[in-house]
């Protein structure tokens, strides 16, 4: 499904990534482990397209996705859930999510919205509350289900137990095999 060769990606005069090769299936999970400074999440956000390769192919699916925009990346099925969650922390868990669904078809919101609510039932109950009075637990389960809005084909999560009690990131990590397993992202 994504395959990246020979990718460099640089910030101004400072290369990060120096000819990654990288190859992900349809429902695979896939860990990149480092040191910090290592590149990981340059790598998920250069497949999203900010910043851009200067130099490789990405392509999902066969198609050729380095150099497009971040919004026709998003549009192809690519989800990122960044590192420190990054909500909206004034505006609704259900604002939230909405956020995540304003590239998508309307038709579907409602049942994108239902799977999420299954996923999480916890967002479901605090459907009303402000992002930002969530735990930190309760805050990743909400930018995982923000990217699920967007129906994506590859998921990208970014350090998705950082800060969290064990019992959460077994929850989160639990979701995530359900999502691969049930949806193949």
């Amino acid at each position: 499904m994504l395959e990246v060769q020979g990718v460099e990606t640089f910030y101004g005069s400072i290369q990060a990534l120096h000819g990654v090769d990288l190859a992900v299936g349809r429902g695979e999970i896939v860990t990149l482990i480092g040191a910090n400074g290592a590149g990981k999440s340059t790598l998920l956000m250069t497949i999203c397209g900010n910043p851009r390769a200067t130099s490789g192919s990405i392509r999902l699916d066969g198609e050729e996705i380095a150099g497009l925009e971040t919004h026709e990346i998003v549009r192809r099925g690519v989800a990122q859930v960044p590192e420190g969650r990054r909500i909206f922390p004034r505006m609704s868990l259900f604002e939230n999510l909405q956020m995540g669904a304003t590239l998508g078809d309307p038709a579907h919101f409602s049942t994108d919205l239902e799977r999420v609510y299954a996923m999480f039932p916890r967002l479901a109950e605090r459907r009303e509350q402000r992002g930002g009075t969530l735990s930190g637990g309760e805050q990743q389960m909400l930018a995982i289900g923000r990217a699920l809005m967007s129906r994506p084909r590859l998921l990208l999560l970014d350090e998705p137990s950082l800060g969290l009690a064990p019992l959460i990131v077994k929850q989160i990590f639990e979701a995530v095999g359900r999502i691969a397993r049930e949806e193949k992202v």
